[in-house]
């Protein structure tokens, strides 16, 4: 049986570090404190040309936590361009439970009433971990993302940890840090408080269709 906890969890994050797994079914878990740490400036978050027309056409319908299992079901998952992923079933209960207690919080995209990507991360203070998101269409995670950043605003968050950089990450103005900077950043934003809210119908997304009214 498991003795890893939610409340050790939590505290992993207020010390900066953070879970992974070797694989999807790798039942085992290790922890991360990087040398170098991603994180997405808010103040200076971006979008390209190119997905800023994509935005004009209104592609998703948004909702905010109306289907977290799902969607770390879904980054969990293997595809064809990822066919190996950190998140285990462990990760998964644990995450879940996070959830339930109102730390975890996702943001989903919705196409034609199906669920077709989404984000999700940890909530503590006024620092949001974000932890992965998948996309089954062309957008859907980026449009997540938009989605997410804007909500952080709009609830007074300070920090969004990324963990790692990726070229993904890379266009939305993502930067890394050392590890003594972020423990620096992340002291002062777990320090503040912030809100996510319940839903996204008051989150200033322009172009995009929201809704709290879809199902998982």
């Amino acid at each position: 049986m498991s003795t890893l906890t939610t409340e050790i969890l939590l505290r992993a994050y207020r010390a900066g570090i953070f879970p992974m797994s070797e694989g999807r079914n790798d039942p085992e878990i290790f922890w991360v404190d990087p040398e170098m740490r991603g994180i997405i400036p808010l103040e200076t978050f971006s979008t390209s040309k190119s997905l800023r027309r994509a935005l004009k056409k209104a592609p998703f319908t948004l909702t905010c936590d109306t289907a977290f299992r799902q969607i770390i079901e879904g980054c969990a998952n293997a595809t064809e361009l990822r066919p190996s992923t950190w998140i285990n079933g462990e990760i998964i209960r644990l995450y879940s439970a996070l959830h339930e207690q109102g730390n975890a919080h996702s943001v989903e995209c919705w196409q034609d009433g199906e669920l077709v990507g989404g984000v999700y991360g940890i909530s503590i203070g006024a620092a949001f971990f974000g932890e992965s998101m998948f996309s089954k269409v062309s957008n859907a995670s980026k449009v997540a993302l938009v989605a997410l950043v804007a909500h952080l605003k709009r609830g007074g968050y300070r920090l969004l940890d990324t963990q790692f950089i990726t070229d993904h990450l890379r266009q939305f103005g993502a930067v890394e840090i050392s590890r003594q900077e972020y423990h620096l950043r992340l002291v002062e934003a777990l320090a503040q408080k912030a809100v996510f809210y319940p839903d996204i119908s008051g989150t200033n997304i322009p172009l995009l269709k929201q809704s709290t009214t879809q199902t998982s």
